[in-house]
């Protein structure tokens, strides 16, 4: 039914993970200023932080396509589930690409610190005129040299336990079509086998990412933009509907969507099985 115990113990370690790699990423935010290397901030944490949880949390993050994203520059969308985004990106963060965030994140002491030091694009979410300012820089800077925005279009964690991807924003697509770029999108299975506050659920695992293949916008105007985003919305719910869930190591527990969602599976390979069997022994007699 669960261990709620172990759940806490793993937070209190993820967060002082979190922490621990927010102070390195600070440090070397600082000398990367200093040397001329903003740009490689976010990466060299990024790797410290993904390795710093697949060995001291035992969560691991399996990328499909991954070459698709050495062709700068883009943007990229994918979606936005817990804080195992982190990780998520963590793994797989280009050299030179930066994220936007909410503006309170700056303020968090250590995390807003690196965060802030290393170049990321906070949104004002109560102005915007602030919030396309702030995007209009990052896109300048995307193009002039030639790296690359993570955005998550969803604009919020969805926390979902089903197969299913919120709503998009369009505020990424806008930018893609106004700077002539293109979208990469990103589809992360879903993690609520590994981490979901709701449910009690922390545990041991690994995370498929696949990249999905650029898609362009050339020709496109403002007025296509309610479709080509939808469009990429419907061909990365296809995808997740594909890769399905993480690989869960159950130690805590495990989302009831995810034990349906084996169970109907399960009977579904076991009635394939009966009809092949049936099928051969019909062509035997």
């Amino acid at each position: 039914m669960g261990n709620p115990v172990l759940y806490y113990m793993r937070c209190v370690t993820a967060v002082a993970i979190l922490m621990l790699c927010a102070v390195y990423g600070t440090i070397a935010s600082i000398v990367c200023n200093i040397i001329g290397k903003q740009h490689l901030s976010q990466w060299t944490t990024a790797r410290c932080y993904y390795y710093a949880m697949k060995f001291g949390m035992g969560i691991d993050v399996k990328v499909i396509g991954e070459e698709k994203l050495d062709n700068k520059p883009f943007i990229a969308v994918s979606n936005h589930q817990s804080a195992l985004d982190i990780l998520m990106l963590a793994r797989m963060f280009p050299k030179g690409c930066t994220v936007t965030a909410k503006k309170s994140l700056k303020y968090v002491p250590l995390l807003g610190w690196f965060m802030a030091a290393s170049g990321t694009f906070f949104l004002d979410r109560s102005s915007r005129q602030k919030s396309v300012d702030t995007l209009n820089r990052g896109l300048r800077q995307v193009k002039e040299k030639k790296r690359a925005l993570w955005i998550f279009p969803e604009g919020t964690r969805s926390y979902a336990t089903d197969l299913s991807i919120l709503p998009f924003k369009k505020g990424a697509f806008h930018l893609a079509q106004q700077g002539d770029i293109p979208i990469v999108p990103i589809v992360v299975s879903n993690t609520s086998t590994l981490m979901n506050p709701k449910n009690k659920v922390f545990n041991r695992g690994v995370m498929t990412v696949k990249v999905l293949d650029p898609v362009s916008t050339d020709g496109l105007t403002k007025e296509d933009i309610g479709a080509f985003s939808e469009k990429i919305r419907e061909s990365m719910v296809e995808t997740l509907q594909e890769i399905g869930y993480s690989k869960p190591v159950n130690e805590t527990n495990l989302p009831q969507d995810y034990i349906d969602y084996v169970t109907k599976k399960r009977v579904a390979e076991e009635s394939e099985d009966s009809k092949s069997k049936g099928a051969s022994t019909g062509v035997s007699a």
